[in-house]
């Protein structure tokens, strides 16, 4: 992904741009991350078991950090947030030299009569809307929508730490990535910008939400970098296919596969059926984007757990780690 990101901005003449996210600059918030990941496993569980006193406190630091911060583990965190940044931020970039890159001809239209055909005539939008309504519900699905922003690097640093199996978080990793980068194939194999900034009109009444004011604020940013040429700006407008629907199953399967609580299955599931809602509630895909980022999920699960050293069972609905380190056996037999 990285060097494709720069083979783009050469063959564009753009440069590569560092976007910015909720932890700050991407240059910034990989160390971060990375510190943030230590802090994360080690203070709570100091405060806790010190009952706050402070001499007992090192004492608690030095014995986790022998136990559980080995070598295997500081390459897992760190290989898998930096590799994570390059996917991310070269995704970013290729998203945002799709217009550039493919024109601004479009496939919305084919899309948009897809789904007033599953919808039997109507739209998905208004049908929606009328089952809903536009309330307390819609400052429901924007907040579950929203929460994508902060839930993906968090629950990547949270695999990369508390992976019983070393394996597990090299899984995660792996298929984050990959559905990244799956994504951003998609979105130049039938460019897109989705119903919301297609066909406004269908979305007036939610302009009072969250998630519809950064429709707003991507819909200005796309325009600044089309016709203002704002170097430093990113365009973040693509629609086929969505890495909402992607990212959230991809994150419900790996708690499926990997973590025995069942609350948290049901969470995760849960998060990710709201999420499908959302993007057609607000217009951010087509119900094709969202097919699509089930079908990358999938992929990008099932080849990740291959190059981790997972073996599936029973037609792939369980598995069981080969391996409980970065080696992964040629043979299982």
């Amino acid at each position: 992904m990285g060097s494709l990101a720069l083979l783009t901005a050469t063959v564009l003449d753009k440069h590569l741009v560092d976007p910015e996210g909720f932890l700050g600059p991407s240059w910034l918030r990989l160390p971060l991350l990375l510190l943030g990941a230590l802090l994360l496993d080690m203070l709570p569980r100091a405060l806790w078991h010190s009952k706050l006193h402070p001499a007992k406190m090192w004492p608690i630091v030095t014995e986790r950090w022998r136990e559980h911060w080995n070598r295997e583990r500081i390459t897992l965190v760190v290989m898998g947030l930096v590799c994570f940044y390059i996917t991310y931020v070269s995704y970013r970039n290729l998203k945002s030299f799709l217009p550039e890159a493919m024109g601004l001809h479009k496939y919305d239209r084919p899309l948009h009569l897809l789904d007033q055909a599953i919808f039997f005539g109507s739209e998905p939008a208004v049908v929606l809307h009328a089952v809903l309504g536009t309330g307390l519900v819609a400052q429901f699905l924007s907040t579950i929508y929203l929460w994508f922003l902060p839930m993906v690097p968090l629950v990547l640093t949270g695999w990369l730490i508390w992976s019983r199996n070393i394996s597990y978080g090299y899984w995660f990793a792996t298929s984050q990535c990959l559905a990244w980068s799956l994504g951003t194939a998609s979105y130049y194999a039938l460019p897109t910008t989705g119903p919301g900034f297609e066909y406004s009109w269908l979305y007036g009444d939610l302009d009072n939400t969250p998630a519809s004011q950064l429709m707003n604020a991507l819909y200005h940013g796309r325009e600044g970098v089309l016709w203002s040429n704002f170097d430093e700006s990113v365009q973040s407008v693509a629609g086929f296919a969505s890495l909402h629907v992607a990212i959230t199953m991809l994150v419900a399967l790996m708690a499926q596969y990997t973590i025995k609580t069942r609350w948290v299955h049901w969470a995760l599931w849960a998060n990710f059926g709201i999420t499908c809602v959302a993007t057609l509630y607000f217009g951010w895909h087509y119900i094709a984007d969202d097919i699509a980022g089930v079908a990358i999920a999938v992929i990008s699960f099932y080849i990740g757990g291959i190059a981790s050293g997972q073996k599936f069972d029973r037609h792939g609905l369980s598995s069981h780690p080969t391996t409980t380190t970065s080696y992964v056996p040629v043979d299982d037999d």
